[in-house]
């Protein structure tokens, strides 16, 4: 194996490893195109992981700001020898990647380092369109899929996605003393940050997470109206909303309490399948 089929494999467990789920949905795409996809979730494991990876806020800056270098870098034609930053330089000449949606990627993950959590839920829309949104945009260029159609269906499918997945990672970030539930939300409903650090529920809770998911349900229909105008080799990106309405209704089925181990696990493959399965049926 060269040193470029090494790396591409790392990204690829990485990604099978951290997040199955786009993983899944990457293996739709045509072989010549998934190293690609694969490259461009691992460097989005690499900056949102920050924050986790860190104990100082400078430190975390000083890891994004390698990251923007690095990006400089590839741009620059020079990229770093790094087992993510090779792939991703390979996929962005392969494909001509806008360089600013690498940038909003990092600029936004840069929020993660804040203590506070989104000020409201258009707060935490923006957050998912910084992060989601415009990784989606990048999986599409990837794919070919291009125009005013891709760009609409990115951004709804990326935001729903990432409420989504912000709802499923409440107990996660809860253990980092982190909340990325909309602090207006948690006010009104009387929850105590406090109590999700110590990952008590209380009765608001599931008012909150009602209203994400409500948002997150929204950029659901807006999708299913963009698929139409879409080629099938958007199906890796657009998949991403059929798996995020398969969360949101087993968060629904738990009474929206997104610290019920129950509410928030994965569903079985076979679900997966099904999901899959009635998106081809609409192509």
């Amino acid at each position: 194996m060269t040193a470029q089929d090494v790396s591409a494999a790392y990204c690829e467990a990485q990604v099978r490893r951290l997040d199955p789920d786009r993983h899944f949905c990457a293996m739709l795409a045509p072989p010549d195109r998934r190293a690609d996809l694969f490259a461009l979730y691992a460097f989005n494991q690499e900056i949102a992981a920050t924050r986790e990876q860190v104990s100082e806020r400078m430190l975390g800056q000083i890891r994004l700001q390698w990251w923007r270098e690095a990006i400089d870098g590839i741009y620059a034609g020079t990229p770093r020898r790094h087992q993510v930053v090779q792939p991703l330089a390979a996929a962005i000449q392969r494909h001509g990647l806008d360089r600013a949606l690498f940038d909003r990627m990092i600029d936004t993950r840069e929020t993660d380092l804040d203590d506070g959590p989104p000020a409201d839920l258009a707060a935490l829309e923006r957050y998912a369109e910084g992060t989601g949104a415009t990784l989606a945009a990048l999986a599409l260029q990837a794919l070919g899929v291009a125009g005013p159609a891709a760009a609409s269906a990115s951004r709804a499918v990326g935001v729903a996605w990432a409420l989504t997945g912000l709802l499923r990672a409440v107990p996660h970030h809860a253990r980092y003393k982190r909340v990325f539930l909309p602090g207006e939300l948690l006010a009104a409903e009387q929850v105590r940050i406090g109590d999700l650090f110590e990952l008590r529920a209380g009765a608001g809770l599931p008012a909150v997470a009602r209203q994400v998911a409500d948002a997150a349900r929204e950029q659901i229909v807006s999708a299913r109206v963009w698929r139409r105008d879409l080629p099938r080799a958007a199906l890796p990106v657009l998949l991403q909303a059929r798996l995020a309405e398969l969360y949101l209704d087993r968060l629904r089925r738990h009474g929206y309490n997104p610290l019920s181990p129950e509410a928030t696990r994965r569903p079985a493959l076979a679900a997966w399948h099904m999901a899959l399965s009635l998106l081809l049926g609409r192509y």
